[in-house]
């Protein structure tokens, strides 16, 4: 999770490098990461017999792979048309969805009281929003789409579970993910790039066969790979360091900064979001049956 979580932060910067609509990296993205995928997959399947995913499996991850084209194609919309730190910021703010949605439909038991701890983050990203530079980088309109896609990533996060816990093989699961996203991802690749889905720069090129391997199979291969053991209130933990790397991988790679004033709503957002997972997966003391039932 700590390698997925290093993979992402450092995406971010590079989906905005080309400087085109998010939207077309995450389109050609899809497409390279689905082929990388396939042939791993007939390579496996040539050397070791192992078959290739079965109708029950695509009947599974279908319904992920549904909600990341949403995300992945919204997401990296929203990050040629805001921020890296606002996006990120933004996106941490997923647990407070996933944690109460692990309950209804994985059963897992987080503390509820918990929960009030997100007021803290929420007011740490109000102040975040509120304090930018006026340099023109973030806007509205991507804050937006920063949201629309955290709900896709939210649906995907818990469709994946499910597909994990009903044995759906990683490998066959990402290679169904990244090519039936591509259902969600078009649409809004041909209705938001205009003439710039094709030709691609060479940069353009460079930052889509990073992508392709480094989160398409890498990261979320080690994210997918993770919902076996790790409930989802935990991932989420791990992912409220994303932020914070992220930021500092954009000022290295792009020179985008932060002003004074938000620092201290970054460090609300991550303080608030942690206490939030942390407090949450903490084991409920048991009370001994005597002094719950006032025996001696």
């Amino acid at each position: 999770m700590l390698a997925a979580a290093l993979a992402f932060a450092i995406s971010l910067s590079i989906v905005k490098w080309p400087g085109i609509p998010g939207s077309v990296i995450a389109w050609w993205r899809l497409i390279g990461s689905a082929l990388l995928w396939w042939v791993f997959l007939e390579v496996r399947k040539h050397r070791t017999g192992r078959a290739l995913p079965s109708l029950a499996d695509w009947k599974l991850s279908t319904p992920p792979a549904l909600c990341f084209g949403m995300n992945i194609s919204l997401f990296f919309l929203a990050l040629t048309r805001t921020s890296v730190a606002h996006a990120d910021f933004i996106s941490s703010m997923s647990p407070l969805i996933l944690i109460p949605a692990g309950f209804v439909c994985f059963h897992e038991h987080p503390r509820w009281r918990a929960l009030g701890w997100g007021g803290l983050s929420a007011i740490g990203l109000v102040i975040i929003l509120s304090a930018g530079s006026d340099t023109g980088v973030a806007t509205i309109e991507g804050d937006l789409l920063v949201v629309a896609g955290v709900l896709g990533f939210a649906g995907y996060q818990l469709l994946a579970k499910r597909a994990r816990g009903r044995g759906v093989e990683p490998f066959d699961f990402m290679a169904i993910v990244m090519t039936v996203a591509l259902i969600t991802a078009t649409p809004v690749a041909v209705v938001t790039a205009g003439d710039d889905l094709w030709p691609l720069s060479a940069t353009a090129w460079t930052a889509v066969a990073i992508l392709s391997v480094m989160t398409g199979m890498v990261g979320h291969g080690l994210l997918y790979y993770a919902h076996r053991s790790v409930p989802i209130a935990t991932i989420s933990m791990i992912q409220t360091s994303q932020p914070t790397m992220s930021t500092f991988w954009a000022w290295v790679l792009l020179g985008e900064t932060i002003t004074i004033g938000q620092v201290p709503g970054m460090a609300l957002v991550t303080i608030g979001v942690g206490l939030v997972v942390w407090l949450s997966t903490r084991p409920v003391p048991r009370v001994p049956d005597a002094l719950r039932t006032g025996g001696g």
